[in-house]
């Protein structure tokens, strides 16, 4: 059926926020801080609030899945961040994969109706095309973080402290980031596993049992990175070192690759900038930076003993004047022969063209707020302009009907450090009157990059700003052992008495399952399962005493309260049947779909779409529409939900709905009559 019997517009442009929250949005748009933001809306439509009504889970891969199709995660199977396994309830898989999506999304119904379109790294359903329209380009998705980091990420992220005071390189890998301080020399190292637990859960099947928060998302917090320290010396044996010039080496890729670098002075006598060489002959010169800037340079790298070239973040964060110190940032290398997750390939050319590699993700920071300052923040205000330049290259060159787009930064910052901007006892270092200011400088930098695609209006596009959900700071001091996304929530749930563990010789408890003992298993966000007879591989429990069983744990879990507090943590838990009002009934979802009460959440995800935080935080998403066939500085007593983002697109351009879609065009936002037919 289509919906309109004439076009409003069939030129549309999507940018999608990851974690944008609409209530701290409109807090800094109010205080002058985000005036692009306040541009769109004097020329569209949105609810006061900017929120709109999301579904259910609150995270990233059901709900721009959501959004795409106008379906619920019951309807188009994607349910979580990452998918429960058939084989073992203590087992989940990477959610990333349009194969997994039973619902038609939106782009495919454009393309296929003759309007040239491009997804940009939309992170749900969107990799691998399921269309073979030659209209549909698509670049990514197979992972939300940055672009390409699916396949080509050759190591991780390090920091490069440089003194006069030391005598030997050194170099140490999986260093956790609070041993990293504010002073220039580590020693003593606090050195973490060979893997970090967030990266593991990149892996495509994942079997992670959670008995304490640093198992899970919290460890986000503290993620590790590689640390070197590196003598400064005055500079000897270069070819055209300038009189004063100081060196030091600069040490990468696990320090397999080392850099002779230049230290140097500024016409008043102050050490400010450095210029890095391949060697001393500097026949090739890598990067040339000034202390406080970013940049990317490509260099060799290793990746499975192999040689590659790697593109690379690095920031210069800060140096004495006298050149006796200095501290550099290096991101994760980026494997620029890796163009996989692009329709057609001929797109990886064309960025590369005109914005440069694709430079990768920052995730540091956490509880260090000088590194958040000058490594994570400007590193991920460097990724904004490489996408703002990437996808207006795109745009422009490949005269695209109607753009998809999302991007990053809001959400992985929200996890990193937006618990810290409040005062928490288990942290009394944290710099916490920092963190605010961080928070502000995240959303103005959002502005700048939502208002580089402004003169798109004037081009005659529509423009949609969405996000998936919001992100919260909860007054808790720490959540409870339930609704961490990464694997199975074990611990509460073995204090309730309804998973079991198993015991070393000291009876100290084991990550691993003691199935003979377990009657029901937490794994996800939202999500428990009785362990069943005649449907699980190791159930106990008889069909006959789910119902009561399912009954028990529920009561268990309201009565529940936080042991430092004595509040109560859950806030709604209920039959997959009952969970049907929230788009969660399906094979794919617990047998009880519950979440946390708010306060005690996690970033988001564990919590309902209407949840609040602290400092103006919130889990509802974002939506605001501008340009042709949207009403002007129009505020809409609708309630907008995200199952309405397709069919509202769908119905200014007038085309049918996805098959599958089960939301309704935003009709009262249309500047022009709806007609169906």
């Amino acid at each position: 059926m289509s919906i309109m019997s004439r076009t409003l517009n069939n030129k549309v442009l999507v940018l999608g926020v990851d974690g944008m929250d609409p209530r701290l949005a409109k807090h800094f748009m109010d205080n002058g801080k985000m005036p692009n933001l306040k541009k769109y809306l004097e020329q569209g439509a949105a609810r006061a609030d900017l929120a709109m009504l999301g579904a259910h889970p609150t995270v990233t891969p059901p709900m721009w899945t959501t959004m795409a199709t106008g379906a619920y995660p019951q309807t188009h199977g994607i349910t979580d961040y990452h998918m429960q396994s058939k084989d073992s309830l203590d087992t989940i898989y990477y959610s990333f994969d349009s194969r997994l999506c039973k619902a038609e999304p939106l782009w495919n119904v454009t393309a296929e109706n003759g309007l040239k379109t491009l997804v940009f790294h939309w992170p749900g359903s969107s990799w691998p095309p399921t269309s073979d329209s030659p209209n549909l380009h698509v670049y990514d998705g197979l992972t939300p973080g940055a672009v390409g980091m699916a396949g080509g990420i050759v190591d991780g992220e390090s920091i490069c402290v440089a003194n006069e005071c030391l005598t030997k390189i050194t170099y140490q890998t999986n260093v956790k980031l609070n041993a990293v301080g504010a002073g220039c020399i580590i020693e003593g190292l606090d050195v973490g596993s060979d893997v970090n637990d967030m990266d593991a859960t990149q892996a495509n099947v994942v079997t992670n049992i959670m008995l304490d928060h640093m198992d899970g998302d919290a460890a986000v917090e503290e993620i590790q990175l590689d640390f070197a320290n590196t003598p400064i010396r005055a500079a000897e044996g270069w070819a055209h070192a300038p009189q004063g010039a100081k060196e030091f080496v600069l040490l990468q890729n696990g320090g397999m690759v080392r850099r002779p670098t230049l230290f140097l002075q500024n016409e008043q006598g102050e050490y400010d900038h450095i210029e890095i060489y391949e060697k001393k002959d500097q026949a090739k010169l890598l990067c040339a930076m000034k202390v406080g800037t970013f940049a990317t340079f490509v260099d060799k790298g290793f990746r499975g003993g192999d040689e590659c070239h790697i593109n690379r973040t690095i920031g210069f964060m800060q140096c004495a004047k006298d050149g006796s110190d200095a501290k550099i940032y290096l991101g994760r290398g980026m494997d620029i022969d890796y163009k996989g997750n692009c329709h057609p390939l001929s797109l990886y050319e064309q960025i590369t063209e005109s914005a440069g590699y694709p430079p990768a993700m920052p995730t540091i920071g956490g509880m260090n707020a000088d590194i958040l300052e000058q490594g994570m923040l400007p590193c991920w205000e460097y990724y904004t302009k490489w996408q703002n330049k990437a996808m207006i290259s795109l745009i422009d060159e490949n005269k695209y009907d109607v753009i998809f787009s999302h991007i990053h930064n809001i959400d992985i910052c929200a996890h990193v450090f937006y618990r810290f901007a409040i005062y928490r006892k288990h942290d009394p270092e944290i710099e916490v009157e920092r963190y605010p200011q961080f928070m502000e400088r995240l959303y103005v930098d959002t502005d700048r990059y939502l208002g580089e695609f402004m003169k798109y209006l004037d081009q005659g596009y529509t423009v949609f700003i969405i996000s998936d959900h919001g992100g919260v700071i909860p007054s808790a001091e720490l959540p409870p052992l339930l609704g961490d996304p990464l694997g199975v929530n074990a611990k509460m749930m073995y204090d309730l008495g309804y998973t079991g563990l198993k015991k070393d010789a000291e009876g100290n408890l084991l990550k691993e399952i003691d199935w003979e003992t377990t009657k029901a298993i937490a794994t996800r966000e939202c999500y428990i399962w009785i362990n069943l007879k005649g449907r699980d591989a190791h159930g106990i429990v008889e069909p006959k005493d789910k119902y009561f069983l399912e009954q028990q744990i529920i009561d268990d879990l309201y009565n529940y309260r936080d042991p430092e507090n004595g509040e109560r943590v859950i806030s709604i838990a209920m039959r997959r049947k009952e969970a049907a009002i929230l788009g969660l009934d399906s094979d794919e979802c617990g047998d009880i779909v519950y979440f946390i009460e708010e306060g005690h959440n996690h970033c988001h995800g564990d919590s309902l779409t209407t949840t609040y935080g602290a400092l103006h935080t919130s889990v509802s998403p974002i939506f605001i529409a501008a340009g042709p066939g949207i009403k002007e500085n129009y505020v809409s007593e609708r309630v907008i939900r995200q199952v309405d983002v397709a069919p509202t697109i769908a119905g200014l351009i007038g085309l049918r709905v996805p098959h599958q879609c089960e939301g309704a065009p935003a009709y009262q936002l249309y500047d022009g009559e709806m007609i169906l037919k």
